[in-house]
């Protein structure tokens, strides 16, 4: 359950490499980020959220 704040970390790492390998301006890319973590962490809330319910 500790490791549920990867997800977020992972898919911003993976599209910070996906943006430098295709030369896209980090500017440009900024609102993936948003994207990513807010619904990573939404992702994460509702796990975390479910295995304390279910526990």
């Amino acid at each position: 359950m500790a490791r549920m704040f990867l997800i977020p970390l992972i898919l911003a790492i993976g599209w910070y490499l996906f943006l430098m390998w295709f030369r896209i301006p980090f500017r440009q890319g900024l609102k993936g980020f948003y994207w990513i973590i807010g619904l990573g962490s939404a992702m994460a809330g509702f796990f975390s959220l479910m295995i304390w319910l279910t526990h």
